[in-house]
Formats: C-alpha cells, sequence, structure tokens
C-alpha cells in the first residue's frame, strides 16, 4: 500500500512540477517578447546610388579586415539594445546584397530588407521613363512601413556614426511610449565644422533649435565646404552664406515613431501632385519633418553625443576612412573581428 502511495506522490509532483514548469517557461516566452517589442528598431537606407563617389560605398571594404561601414554601424547598434535591423536597397544590387551583407547578419540578430524602386509609387501616378535618380530619402523610409511597427531609428549605410550615437538613440527611443508619444520624434546631431569633406563641397541640413533643444526648423544647404578657414554655402547664383561651424546639422540619423509611414504617404502624394514630372526633384526626409513640425504634428529632440561622425562622399575620402578604423582598432574601440 505504502508502496502504491508513493507513486502516485511521484506521479502527482510530477503533473504539478510540469504545470509548473510549463506556466513559467510561458510567462518568461511572454517577458522576453514584451522586451523584445520594447527593442527599437534600425531602418538602414543602402538605396543611394554613390554617384560622387563612383560605387557601391556600402559594400566598400574600409575596415582592417574587410569591415564595411555598415558592419560597424550594426555592430554598434546591437551593442546598445537595438532589435529588428531592416534595410533599404535597389533590386539591381538586390543577389549581392544578400549575399555579402544580409546572409552575414541573420544568424546574429532578426534583419530584413525592402526594395526601393522608382516605379514603386501610389496607383494614380507613374514614373516617367526619362527619371533615373531614386525618390529621396522620404520615399525609401515609406518603404519599410509593412516591416516597422515600434518605435525606430533612421542611419544611411555610407555614413559611420559612432558607437555614443546609438547607446544615446536607443537609450531615448526605449524610454518612450507607443500610445503616449506619437509625436517624439528625435535626431543625433553632429557640429557643422566636424561633417565637412576635404575633397569639395557636401549638402547639410542646417537645425534651428529652442532652448529646451527641440528642432524649430531644418534649412537645406546643398554646397557647403571651407574656404580660408570660413564655412560658407555656395548659392547657385555664386553668392556666398557664412555659416557657423558649430551649428548643429543633420546626417540623417533619426528616431520616429511609426506613425511617420502615415505622414510619410500622405506627404508623398502631395509631393508627386507637384513634382512628378521633375526628374531631378527628390522627397527628403528633412524636408518632410520640417513640415510635421510646422503643423505642429511632431516634436523633434535633438540628441547630442560625443561620438564623431566620418563618411565618404567622395572617392578621395577613402583613405582617411580605412586610417579611422585602424586608429580605433589600435585603440581598442572595436575588437579585431567584429562578429
Amino acid at each position: 500500500m505504502y508502496k502504491i502511495n508513493a507513486i502516485k506522490m511521484l506521479n502527482w509532483c510530477f503533473s504539478i512540477g510540469f504545470f509548473i514548469t510549463f506556466a513559467v517557461i510561458n510567462k518568461l516566452k511572454k517577458i522576453f517578447k514584451i522586451i523584445k517589442m520594447q527593442q527599437p528598431g534600425l531602418l538602414i537606407l543602402a538605396a543611394g546610388m554613390g554617384s560622387r563617389y563612383g560605387g557601391l560605398k556600402q559594400m566598400d571594404a574600409l575596415g582592417p579586415n574587410g569591415e564595411t561601414i555598415i558592419d560597424y554601424s550594426i555592430y554598434d547598434a546591437k551593442q546598445a539594445g537595438f532589435g529588428k535591423i531592416v534595410f533599404v536597397i535597389r533590386q539591381s544590387i538586390e543577389e549581392d546584397f544578400k549575399e555579402i551583407v544580409i546572409n552575414k547578419y541573420k544568424h546574429l540578430i532578426t534583419v530584413d530588407y525592402v526594395l526601393q524602386e522608382l516605379d514603386a509609387l501610389p496607383p494614380a501616378y507613374t514614373c516617367p521613363p526619362e527619371r533615373i535618380k531614386p525618390w529621396g530619402t522620404g520615399h525609401a523610409i515609406l518603404m519599410a512601413k509593412d516591416k516597422i511597427d515600434t518605435f525606430f531609428a533612421v542611419i544611411n549605410g555610407d555614413d559611420y556614426y559612432g558607437k555614443h550615437a546609438f547607446e544615446v538613440m536607443a537609450n531615448y527611443l526605449s524610454s518612450l511610449s507607443l500610445k503616449n508619444d506619437t509625436q517624439a520624434y528625435s535626431m543625433i546631431a553632429y557640429a557643422l565644422a566636424k561633417t565637412l569633406s576635404d575633397n569639395g563641397s557636401v549638402s547639410r541640413g542646417v537645425c534651428t533649435v529652442n532652448e529646451d533643444d527641440y528642432l524649430i526648423s531644418i534649412k537645406e544647404y546643398t554646397k557647403i565646404q571651407a574656404i580660408e578657414n570660413q564655412i560658407v554655402n555656395i548659392h547657385s547664383d555664386g553668392s556666398l552664406e557664412h555659416l557657423n561651424p558649430e551649428s548643429p546639422v543633420s546626417m540623417n540619423f533619426w528616431g520616429f515613431h511609426p506613425s511617420l509611414f502615415q505622414h510619410l504617404e500622405n506627404m508623398f502624394t502631395e509631393f508627386l501632385k507637384e513634382h512628378i514630372h521633375d526628374i531631378k526633384s527628390e522627397f527628403y526626409i528633412p524636408f518632410a519633418v520640417d513640415d510635421l513640425i510646422k503643423a505642429n504634428k511632431a516634436k523633434v529632440k535633438l540628441l547630442k553625443t560625443k561620438s564623431e561622425w566620418f563618411g565618404v562622399t567622395y572617392q578621395e575620402d577613402r583613405q582617411k576612412v580605412v586610417g579611422k578604423f585602424e586608429q580605433f582598432l589600435n585603440q581598442g574601440e572595436y575588437p579585431a573581428t567584429l562578429w
């Protein structure tokens, strides 16, 4: 009898233990799901044509062991707490990109991609056959509307932003509520003087902010360069406008609520009404954000970073960037092998 009761007791304990374990596992799954949902996403714009650079900057091996700038960005983003990575690419580089980039990361972090094509337009519009240029960064971001449903950051695939910049952005986005902070946008700012090229002019969105570090406006300058120790923008009529070297500028490192996608959809349709036949016109994200601020539909927090920005606007910039990554390795900023 005692033996039978002992067996029953063991079976009972086993059953109770099983159900407790099952309940704990389910609870942990829910917790991990919530944590994953709270992780901000990262959208990487990698569809640019690189006309001034003369090649696909996104795939150029610039690090000591053949790393691309994207490699460093994803490493920094993952370390900072970003979750899903989504790339925006062109169909013409899709196969190479999947082989060289996507396959490298798919076992390390959730990764996906979307295509930015000229014919990805609202039903009422058809792309002019003579158009070659993409529709711009606003259009590129819009392509990811079905892939992202949480707070997310946007970066250029060919710009290096720095570890601290990713940490600052990840911390800010993770502090927000999807339900309550629908207008909470953000931007990492860099000083104008530290974003120039020694090899030609650059385009920059120069920012005006209030005393609380919220963005008031962005003004796009398309031909900025240093001339005789002064930073100037050369206007189309040849006149010069002197700019403050310490002015904060946008390098396309943004933080957004997913409500942005609906705004972009509406604004892009309005853009096409006026510019569909202008084959050089582009729907830029700084212009879209500026319009949202003016319409009181967004508040953009300017986030400061101690990180250094650099990029490869021109082919001649390449060697300087290669030297920077070599220096980082020697200083122990990054491991010899990122992954």
